[in-house]
């Protein structure tokens, strides 16, 4: 409704624009060849077929027009990707050429994305920014040696819902989750709790990060007719712009004050990936400076939350709606790792049947629907089409997670299809790519993957779980609220029982 009102009052400068642009292409002799798609409408393009879950939208409109597919959204050509063919096809054999991120309007606030590793075009400083956050903070390495980070994040959010199950307390699972990861990020980089519930500054740091996630969700309309950048018609970068300038100042000041100390002595541990980073860049500030430090911070948390709390989220849904997978799961976690224990990272191999949980709920829940958004920064042919350059390009994961063609029964939820399939989810297997694939894949696929697993594995584990409501487990609501993550449109509430 928001942005039907948007479009209502900027028809008729928008009906200008669009009639000068064609006077414009008038006489411009062409020989593209976009994919088939949808006819659409003056200005407005294809938005009214979209609804307000345009993941489904686009994956029925796929089934007429093709596992590659272009729409109109405003003034910007849209394709989409519907296929693993295709989608290996875009990420993997022209990945060079769809390597650039579309960038949305909001991010542009604070000139977040020049700094941005997640927004940076493919150059030399993203591919240096790129390999010192794997090799300080994603290597296997590093990730063995700050385990004990994790392992205590997992034990305070046992703490919590074992004191919700003696209150007799329902947990909210998506938001406990959040919280952990914010934690587990927030002790990675500053060896700090971030959402202690305690402190005043943590719970700003909760709301900003909540904030930047709703706005960077939004429909905005300066995405698709450009000329409306410079009036920011729904605000929505002006708002990101104050949360920004509050989240860059938080982050700020923590290295600041790192920095103090470590001037004032040279013998301070590393015990933190901050202190590594900071080494290196008082050491050489062309490797990264302080500008770059605060960025990359803010795409960690803004990045890494969110997504890992959605996933945590559905997946207790799903197991709340199948008593038999819950018990299946229960069962391996009683054989391997005993009853009412913490699951530890060491365990994560010895239990395949938890790791086909996972992949199942990524399958039919992605975090990010259509990944994060590439751009085509010149014109390309693609198995006979022509994709324009600036042409957006969405690869919709949810449909080809969903497709009946790749996957049997693919409506159902059943881990049991991961069972000695070699099927994984690191970017090689086109089926499943909840995280990209490709130079553009996330960074940090495996510690998200750790925390999954031993979050998910120690709630099963330590307690017994109930729906929040009398009806049956099949009629807990899967209904889906679509953002820059895929979110239960109602947040799962659950009783934990003690076991």
């Amino acid at each position: 409704m928001e942005l039907l009102k948007g479009f209502l009052c900027f028809l008729l400068p928008l009906a200008l624009l669009q009639l000068l642009l064609a006077l414009v292409r008038r006489g411009r002799s062409s020989t593209q060849r976009l994919p088939p798609g949808p006819i659409s409408l003056p200005i407005i393009g294809n938005f009214f077929q979209l609804g307000n879950k345009p993941h489904r939208s686009l994956t029925r409109l796929a089934q007429t027009y093709g596992p590659i597919m272009s729409i109109k959204l405003g003034q910007l050509t849209t394709i989409v990707i519907s296929s693993p063919t295709m989608a290996q096809e875009v990420l993997q054999k022209h990945d060079i050429s769809f390597s650039n991120r579309f960038i949305p309007d909001a991010v542009r606030a604070y000139d977040a994305h020049k700094l941005s590793i997640i927004f940076q075009p493919v150059n030399d400083r993203w591919r240096s920014l790129r390999r010192l956050s794997y090799t300080h903070i994603f290597s296997g390495r590093v990730l063995d040696s700050t385990q004990h980070v994790r392992r205590k994040r997992v034990e305070e959010l046992m703490t919590y819902v074992r004191k919700c199950c003696h209150e007799g307390k329902t947990v909210n699972v998506g938001r406990a989750a959040f919280l952990s990861s914010l934690n587990v990020l927030s002790n990675t980089l500053f060896s700090v709790d971030l959402a202690d519930s305690e402190r005043d500054e943590a719970r700003d740091f909760k709301e900003l990060v909540w904030n930047i996630m709703l706005e960077a969700g939004k429909p905005n309309m300066a995405d698709y007719f450009p000329a409306l950048r410079s009036i920011d018609p729904q605000r929505i970068r002006g708002r990101m712009s104050l949360y920004y300038l509050k989240l860059s100042t938080l982050f700020g000041q923590m290295i600041d004050k790192k920095m103090v100390m470590k001037t004032f002595s040279k013998d301070i541990p590393e015990n933190d990936a901050l202190d590594v980073l900071l080494k290196i860049s008082q050491e050489d500030t062309n490797e990264i400076n302080k500008d770059q430090l605060v960025q990359m911070c803010m795409d960690f948390f803004v990045a890494g939350t969110d997504t890992t709390s959605s996933t945590l989220e559905w997946a207790m849904t799903e197991l709340l709606r199948h008593p038999t997978c819950m018990k299946n799961a229960k069962n391996e976690l009683k054989r391997i790792v005993c009853d009412g224990k913490q699951v530890e990272e060491s365990d994560i191999d010895k239990l395949p049947y938890l790791q086909a949980i996972i992949k199942e709920t990524m399958r039919m829940h992605p975090p990010a629907p259509f990944l994060i958004p590439r751009q085509v920064y010149t014109e390309i042919d693609l198995c006979g089409y022509t994709i324009p350059k600036g042409a957006q390009v969405l690869v919709n994961v949810w449909a080809i997670g969903r497709d009946p063609d790749i996957w049997e029964s693919p409506m159902e939820f059943k881990p049991e299809r991961f069972i000695d399939s070699k099927i994984d989810l690191r970017g090689q297997d086109f089926e499943l790519i909840p995280f990209g694939a490709g130079r553009r894949i996330c960074p940090g696929l495996s510690m998200a993957m750790r925390i999954l697993l031993t979050m998910l594995g120690s709630l099963i584990n330590s307690f017994d779980w109930k729906n929040d409501g009398d009806f049956k487990p099949e009629n807990l609501d899967v209904e889906e609220k679509f953002g820059i993550t895929l979110h239960r449109a109602n947040p799962l509430l659950a009783v934990p029982i003690p076991i």
